[in-house]
This record gives C-alpha cells, structure tokens and sequence, in this order.
C-alpha cells in the first residue's frame, strides 16, 4: 500500500560538479539532510531541481541514488511532467519501477486548459501505468496552465489515479478552498507550493501538506509540526521570520537554494545550469543578514545528515 503524503515534503535542488556534470553524491547528501531535518517525503525532480536542464540519463541517475539515500524511510514522489503523455508514461514507469508509488505530473501548456482534453492526458497515463498515484500539479502561468478549481475538480473526479492535487496557483488559497468543499472521496489531499511563502494560508484552508524548496527543510518541519500540534502562534512566528528569505528565494530560485545549503555545508558550490537571474555580491550580504537573523533555528548541519 501506498504511503500517504502529509507535511512537508522538499523539492531537491541537482547539485552540479566544477565540471558541469551532475554530481549524485551531493544530491546522496542533500537528501540526508533533508530526512534528518525532519521530511516527511522528498520530490525529485521537479521545477527546483532544475528539470528542465536535465537529460532523460540524468534524471534516471540522480532519481536512483534520491531512492538509494530514503531507502524506504519516507515517500519519494517523483517528477514525471513532461511535453508530451508518452514521455510522462515513461517517466511514470521508470518511478514505479524503481519502487515509487506517487508521481508529480503538470499537465503541458499544449494541451491547454479545455477539462475534457486535460483529463484525457491524465487518464492515458493512469491507463498506462496502473497502480501509480498521481499528483496533478496545477502550477500559475505562464509555467503552468493556470487550471481553475472547477476543471480540476472535473479532471479528478473521473480518474481515480489522481489521490493529490498540488495547488500553486496566485493566490492559492480560494483553489484550495474550493478543491476540498467539492472533492471526491478519492482524493486524499491538497498540497501547497509557491516555496511556502503562503504555507501558513494554505495550512489554515486545510492543505496536507507543503513542498517548498530544500533549504530550510528543517524550519518548514518545525512550522510544520508546530500547526499540526495547535500550537498556531509558533507556526506564525516561524513563518514570519523565514518570509523575507522565501521573498529574496522567488527572485533567484535555485541559485538561492544552492547558497544556503553551501552557506550550511551540505553543498560545496553554488553551480547551476538554469539560466537564472544574476546574483552578486550585494544579493549574498542581503541573504546574510537576513541568516544571521534566523542563526536559532538553523540546526548544525552535522547534526542533520540522517543515517545512509
């Protein structure tokens, strides 16, 4: 049986050796981190790792040794969007053969946003590969295909594959208001998205869950567990005080996330191969000061490398 995501679950970043290639070891390592700070899953790959500048090889490569480190601790959700329901069937096959039960799909922008031809991607892929959980990720445009909460509704409801819905629409919340008033008995949850910069939103509408970047996996687990538990006011207090890094991270992406895991010591370079915004010397003291602001919360990271 399936695993059921719930809580925070971290979209791993690609670590990337000083010759360009993909660097397996390093992602071994970031994926320890994350179980020791307190994942309750781990998604590989997805936006934040850099997806889309990966080889159909690289992917398979870097998946494996992200299913080698959880060793079966936790869920791996594992990216399988892509342009077309061939490839995507693919890349479901790959997972489930590899032992994973849950897949990220976002439905491609060339299919559009019509519901009919939408849930027909979906269900070529549930046909495809029978037994895999699906979760729909509905990503804001111009990424994604801005799907309305009434479509996805429609999609979900005649494919019993689909068990999560990650909501990342702006704003986010209302959609997943409305996804849980009206949705079947199939459907086990709604995740949040947008780097957990509207976690505490989401939580309070009822989200399952949250997959943020991998960065302060351990602040988010905290937070986390705080809501959970009804201690509310510290998952406020947590989350204002990580907000303004979230802000500076929605403008350099996967360049910040690779800083801060460099700055806490579980990569060793910064290396990316997304064309991303320019990030300099004024950007780094800016991301300082605001660490420096959180330094009690940021755990050694000696002391979160879970056992391999």
């Amino acid at each position: 049986m399936t695993s059921a995501l719930a809580g925070i679950l971290p979209v791993l970043p690609t670590p990337f050796a000083a010759s360009g290639a993909i660097d397996p070891a390093a992602l071994g390592r970031v994926t320890a981190f994350a179980l020791g700070a307190g994942a309750a899953g781990v998604v590989f790959p997805g936006f934040a790792s850099e997806v889309d500048n990966l080889s159909a090889e690289e992917r398979e490569i870097l998946l494996r040794e992200v299913v080698r480190t959880v060793a079966g601790r936790v869920p791996v959700v594992a990216g399988a969007s892509a342009p077309s329901a061939a490839e995507a069937i693919g890349y479901a096959r790959q997972a489930q053969a590899l032992g994973i039960g849950h897949v990220m799909i976002q439905a491609p922008k060339s299919v559009g946003v019509d519901g009919a031809a939408v849930a027909a991607f979906y269900r070529e892929i549930a046909e495809a590969v029978p037994g895999i959980e699906i979760v729909l990720q509905n990503a804001p445009a111009p990424r994604g295909s801005d799907l309305k909460p009434d479509v996805l509704l429609e999609i979900v409801r005649g494919n019993p594959a689909i068990t999560y819905l990650k909501e990342e629409t702006i704003p986010a919340g209302p959609a997943i208001t409305a996804i849980l008033k009206g949705k079947p008995a199939h459907l086990k949850g709604v995740i949040g998205g947008g780097g957990a910069r509207y976690i505490i939103d989401e939580y309070v509408r009822g989200a399952c869950g949250a997959m943020p970047a991998a960065e302060f996996t351990d602040i988010h687990a905290a937070l986390d567990r705080a809501f959970r538990s009804g201690a509310v006011e510290t998952a406020r207090n947590l989350y204002m005080r990580t907000l303004p890094l979230l802000l500076i991270q929605a403008n350099l992406r996967m360049a910040f996330t690779k800083y801060v895991l460099t700055r806490r010591g579980i990569l060793s370079n910064q290396i990316c191969r997304a064309p991303l915004p320019a990030f300099d010397a004024v950007d780094r003291a800016e991301i300082d000061a605001w660490l420096g602001r959180i330094a009690d919360l940021l755990a050694p990271a000696a002391s979160l490398q879970a056992a391999e």
